[in-house]
């Protein structure tokens, strides 16, 4: 994620963060997610585990756009999709924690929305080994192109101006 950070800062492309956080004190702003996957608290406004402090290194810059968000899609209920637009920009480069989870979640909406999704495995995580590589395999398959770290790094560079 670091490589990808400074090639999209290099090519002068805009950088956009998504912060999981909840106000509530019972997480109802998590709605029945919560109810699902309890280990959503750490992401509680002021948790004392601090696991929403930004890792060294992977912090956003002046220029970039926070996105605050309560579920799986960085789309999902938040400003995303029109902040896009009013950018101009039409494809995505996509990395994160959980393949499974956020990334697969985000790059279905995006494909939804019109936006062009590229994941680039090796910036994303997941429990396990399988459950990352049968999603990228899947994504790969019917929403987004799965991208060389390589690849992302050489065009984010130079601004990604060629299209495949």
């Amino acid at each position: 994620m670091r490589r990808l950070l400074d090639a999209a800062r290099r090519g002068d492309i805009p950088v956009i963060w998504t912060e999981v956080q909840y106000t509530h004190p019972e997480l109802l702003d998590a709605g029945l997610f919560y109810k699902k996957a309890k280990a959503l608290s750490v992401w509680r406004k002021g948790d004392d585990r601090k696991l929403y402090e930004p890792l060294e290194g992977l912090k956003p810059g002046h220029s970039d756009v926070v996105i605050t968000k309560q579920y799986a899609s960085a789309f999902f209920g938040t400003s995303l999709a029109s902040t896009l637009n009013a950018m101009g920009v039409d494809t995505l480069v996509i990395c994160g924690v959980s393949t499974s989870g956020c990334v697969r979640a985000t790059v279905l909406d995006a494909m939804q929305y019109g936006f062009r999704p590229m994941v680039v495995g090796s910036a994303c995580g997941d429990r396990s080994p399988e459950i990352h590589n049968s999603n990228m395999f899947d994504m790969n398959a019917k929403y987004a192109d799965a991208v060389s770290e390589e690849e992302a790094i050489q065009k984010l560079s130079a601004g990604w101006v060629d299209v495949r």
